[in-house]
């Protein structure tokens, strides 16, 4: 956020409902979940939310015909209502959202976005910290949108850059990142000569092992049985994501997708009894979110899968009856 607010000479930021961006003052402000800012305050000025396009989840009485122009209106509603268009600095996304609950940025909609930035000078921020280095069948999720011909100005990436080890970065064009005065960016971890030999370890390693087809390979699997579950059982509501980052969405109707929060609650219980840790996601809970290590085994997967889906099948038969 400093350097794109240096870079513009602009104080504003738009993020998006659903968003996780981290717990410092700034990026708690972002996030959307309020949860981890509470007793916390005041938060940061400067920051506005625009909706995210969750198609699963239309607003009553929108289309999916007419969602693209529905989202496209809630970011130029800000411009007009609460920041100018030349005072936003940045537009923020995470191009799969995490904690919102797997939901891809449509691409369509990333387009979009990417041409609102160019006509008002903004800059547009891919937060790739969950969903870099492989993890969704490209190095980054923004990939996608690079070969599509929008690529993002800055990525933040972390997490799986250093195989555990923290370790965070920026990447943006020399022009960017020049127009920062020395001294404004910095931190007393900056540069940590163990973490960087990890890292440049990590991204070894995903050469070596080709992890990024391993991840295609992987999603292409799980994608298959998860859409084989959604047909075989109510409560699994919705799948999405890229390569080897998928969500599960479950519901207590498919009708009116009613959030099955207990339900999930239980199944998350229920593996972890039986031997596998699984997580969730979502505003209500109620998403399992596939992240399998990348070097994980047919064996180990096969495994995995079929707990889980027990357990999905197990649960399902005790709410029947």
């Amino acid at each position: 956020m400093k350097i794109a607010k240096v870079y513009t000479k602009r104080p504003n930021v738009i993020v998006f409902s659903g968003a996780f961006h981290g717990r410092t003052l700034l990026t708690m402000t972002m996030t959307s979940k309020k949860a981890y800012a509470k007793g916390t305050g005041p938060l940061a000025d400067g920051i506005f939310r625009a909706d995210f396009p969750n198609l699963y989840h239309l607003p009553k009485g929108i289309k999916e015909e007419d969602a693209l122009e529905y989202y496209l209106s809630r970011i130029n509603q800000i411009f007009e209502e609460e920041s100018a268009a030349d005072q936003v600095a940045a537009i923020v996304l995470e191009p799969i959202q995490g904690e919102g609950g797997f939901i891809p940025a449509p691409l369509k909609w990333v387009e979009a976005v990417r041409k609102i930035c160019d006509e008002n000078g903004i800059l547009l921020i891919a937060d790739e910290v969950q969903s870099g280095f492989a993890r969704t069948g490209r190095m980054f999720a923004s990939n996608y949108w690079q070969e599509a011909g929008f690529a993002p100005d800055i990525l933040t990436v972390a997490k799986s850059i250093a195989g555990g080890l923290p370790l965070g970065g920026v990447i943006a064009r020399k022009e960017i990142m020049d127009s920062v005065p020395k001294g404004v960016i910095g931190g007393t971890f900056g540069g940590n000569a163990v973490a960087c030999a990890a890292a440049l370890e990590v991204l070894e390693i995903i050469k070596d092992e080709d992890l990024i087809t391993k991840a295609q390979k992987i999603g292409t699997r799980c994608k298959k049985e998860f859409l084989e579950w959604k047909n075989k059982y109510p409560v699994v509501g919705d799948v999405r994501g890229w390569g080897a980052m998928l969500g599960i969405e479950f519901v207590e109707d498919k009708k009116t997708k009613k959030p099955a929060t207990k339900f999930v609650s239980d199944l998350i219980q229920l593996c972890v009894s039986k031997g596998l840790i699984i997580e969730n996601a979502g505003a209500h809970g109620n998403v399992i979110r596939f992240l399998a290590p990348l070097v994980i085994t047919e064996d180990q997967l096969n495994v995995g899968l079929t707990i889980l889906e027990e357990s999905i099948q197990e649960l399902s038969v005790s709410k029947i009856s």
